[in-house]
């Protein structure tokens, strides 16, 4: 049995005596088979979380106020009659009238808000059983013996997001404007007329009037309020069960990959994400509790830093092919060694041909067991 920290680990066919603190075993294992002992993974999903930015509120619309234009005969001069020898006297006045009446001018003052923010919870706070031990000073015939089963609390995760607080409604105020007058002089009697009678008529003026119909008014519309989408995990299943998977025994050494990759190139070509369907996505979907790490190596042409970047490059392409494929990337481990893994003599100096080249320029896989 070969254990370490983490929370897999191998048996080779079962042939190894446990010590008294026992694991619980595979359930009918067979000999020769190779079986990983792992921990189910808490399954996150997401969500979509509504979040008002900004309330809904009242805007006023002023409608005009509303005239009609009549015409009115004023009486500037009444009848009278006069008199042969004694006319009558009159005497003249001032009289004011109005032709337009007033209306209330509305002044409309708009709402008014204030910056505020809202705390949202983007990833709930959780706890898990962890594996913690030191194996250097391990005396015990089974390392799982110094290992210590902690509860490990990992707090939530929170965003800020900003948002608009109605801190004020809209509302109106009114003043009195418009209105106009005419100034007539009229004509009235101080002294009839008398002995001879005349009749003399009546005068009249014709005037426009503009007549209020409808006071000026205000129209409330509702502006609706406002909102952003939030995406965030919510934990779907909780892990942390024991579960063992049987992989072939060869799978825990490092496995070639044939996706062997161009000259300084770290792409990925359609033949090679082939491979990688058939070779590990049947795998991991398979297996789904396995981990995997991706190694990659590069030829010892160029500089060994360059070399190292550059295999870093090509391990995480085919990690994040993987992930594009839905699978977790906690199962995935991306590691690039440069040209420090030669399978050849073809090094730094070394004439090689391009073929011998080709084969250092290539990626492995192992299952882990740790």
């Amino acid at each position: 049995m070969r254990a370490t920290s983490s929370l897999c680990m191998l048996i080779f066919g079962f042939s190894i005596t446990l010590s008294a603190q026992k694991v619980a075993l595979p359930p009918n294992p067979e000999p020769g088979k190779c079986y990983v002992r792992c921990i189910t993974p808490d399954v996150w999903i997401e969500k979509e979380v509504q979040v008002m930015v900004r309330p809904a509120y009242k805007e006023l619309v002023v409608i005009p106020a509303e005239y009609k234009e009549v015409e009115e005969k004023i009486l500037v001069k009444p009848a009278t009659k006069k008199y042969v020898y004694h006319p009558a006297e009159f005497k003249t006045i001032t009289e004011t009238i109005q032709i337009e009446d007033p209306y209330h001018a509305l002044t409309v003052h708009p709402a008014a808000f204030r910056d505020s923010s809202e705390l949202i919870e983007l990833v709930p706070a959780t706890a898990r059983f962890e594996f913690q031990g030191n194996y250097e000073n391990c005396d015990a015939e089974d390392p799982r013996d110094c290992m210590v089963l902690c509860y490990v609390e990992h707090p939530a995760e929170y965003r800020r997001v900003p948002i608009k607080v109605l801190e004020k409604d809209a509302y109106t105020t009114a003043n009195t404007k418009g209105g106009k007058t005419i100034t007539i002089e009229k004509q009235v009697i101080v002294k009839e007329a008398w002995v001879e009678e005349i009749e003399i008529p009546a005068e009249y003026r014709t005037i426009t009037k503009r007549v209020l119909v409808k006071d000026e008014t205000v129209e409330e519309r509702v502006v609706p309020a406002q909102y952003v989408t939030e995406r965030v995990r919510v934990l779907k299943e909780k892990g942390g069960l024991e579960v063992w998977e049987e992989i072939g025994c060869d799978l825990i050494d490092y496995n070639i990959l044939p996706i062997f990759w161009k000259f300084g190139s770290a792409r990925l070509t359609s033949e090679a994400k082939r491979v990688i369907d058939e070779k590990l996505l049947t795998l991991l979907k398979a297996k789904p509790y396995i981990r995997i790490e991706i190694t990659s190596h590069t030829d010892s042409r160029g500089s060994d830093q360059a070399n190292l970047r550059l295999s870093q490059r090509r391990a995480q392409a085919v990690v994040d092919y993987l992930i594009s494929k839905g699978i977790n990337p906690e199962r995935l481990i991306a590691k690039g060694y440069g040209e420090t893994r030669l399978v050849n003599e073809c090094d730094d100096g070394v004439p090689c041909s391009e073929e011998a080249h080709r084969k250092n320029r290539r990626t492995e896989f192992r299952v882990l067991t740790n």
